[in-house]
């Protein structure tokens, strides 16, 4: 974790960059400018998924580019299910985000702590399996084939699944059993009776998925349509065949709903405590959300579906319970 507990750094770097740089240390703080602020108390603490972090970070070095004042962001990446466990519940945090909805566990737990939220979707993400590019047998793959290679009593080799594929090891990378990406890979892919191996090579860093996989042809990973989209030449994504036929993975796909069962929201959860006592949490909560329908930042830059106008619309409908509207 970066060790400037400030917010403030001294050197900007372009956003893909960034998000290697940030995933290697697992968590970051980011601020818009270097210059000095007298209030202290104008920084926001954000934990959570690392699907949506790379969405987080965007619109928040847009929030400090378009914003007189400058706030430090500090934004760890933990996974959704850690965000909420370590740092959101306990009211350590003003945002989680979340590749999946909040489980009623992790409400219990902000009960048990007077922590309130709002649920607040971001973007839509096409979920993507990767392999090696030397893999020339696996570029399509069913629900089926898929569960049998990440269950929890796995296939060992490709053939296992695939007498026609080859007869070697299965390299798995995948994401953390803290991970909302590992929740929804899970029901969504294996079912819960299925279960989720154990026989792989499990983080949080996404980048570590990528450098895996590309190093090794007999690898398979999964992480967010971003961390995809920033590397497209070192991996290959897999088309999936949900029974109609395989489909790529891609921002056209997600948002036509045709990149079935691994097309899912993501969210982040504003603590209602944050919004109401800092009003540079709730400036930025509403800049987040108005950002969330910018194509060019979320889908240009970042790699997911941005939100329709409508769905944005409802997003706010919700902050505004909270926060009251803008004053003009």
């Amino acid at each position: 974790m970066a060790d400037d507990k400030s917010g403030r750094s001294t050197q900007r770097v372009s956003r893909r960059k960034f998000i290697g740089a940030a995933g290697a240390v697992g968590a970051v703080a980011i601020a818009g400018c270097t210059e000095e602020t007298s209030d202290e108390d104008k920084e926001i603490d954000i934990a959570g998924s690392s699907t949506v972090y790379p969405l987080m970070e965007a619109i928040s070095e847009k929030y400090n580019e378009d914003e007189d004042d400058s706030v430090g962001f500090n934004i760890s990446s933990t996974g959704s299910g850690g965000g909420f466990e370590d740092h959101f519940c306990p009211g350590e945090t003003d945002f989680n985000n979340a590749s999946r909805a909040m489980k009623d566990e992790e409400k219990s737990k902000c009960k048990e702590n007077d922590v309130e939220w709002i649920e607040l979707v971001a973007a839509t993400d096409a979920l993507t399996v990767v392999i090696n590019n030397e893999n020339d047998w696996a570029t399509e793959m069913t629900i089926e084939e898929l569960a049998q290679i990440w269950e929890a009593d796995a296939a060992e080799t490709w053939s296992d699944v695939n007498s026609e594929w080859p007869d070697e090891e299965i390299g798995r990378h995948g994401a953390d059993d803290t991970s909302g990406t590992y929740d929804y890979f899970l029901e969504n892919v294996m079912g819960e009776d299925r279960g989720h191996t154990d026989d792989y090579q499990a983080t949080e860093n996404d980048d570590n998925i990528v450098t895996g996989v590309q190093g090794d042809q007999y690898a398979i990973g999964y992480f967010g349509f971003s961390y995809y989209y920033q590397n497209p030449d070192q991996v290959t994504a897999v088309a999936i065949d949900n029974g109609d036929g395989p489909v790529e993975p891609s921002l056209d796909t997600a948002a036509s709903g045709e990149y079935q069962p691994l097309s899912r929201s993501l969210y982040t959860y504003p603590s209602v405590g944050s919004l109401e006592d800092k009003d540079h949490v709730a400036d930025f909560a509403r800049f987040f959300v108005e950002q969330t329908t910018n194509e060019s930042l979320v889908a240009d830059d970042v790699g997911y579906v941005p939100l329709t106008e409508d769905q944005q619309s409802e997003q706010m409908d919700k902050l505004v319970e909270v926060i009251g509207e803008e004053e003009e």
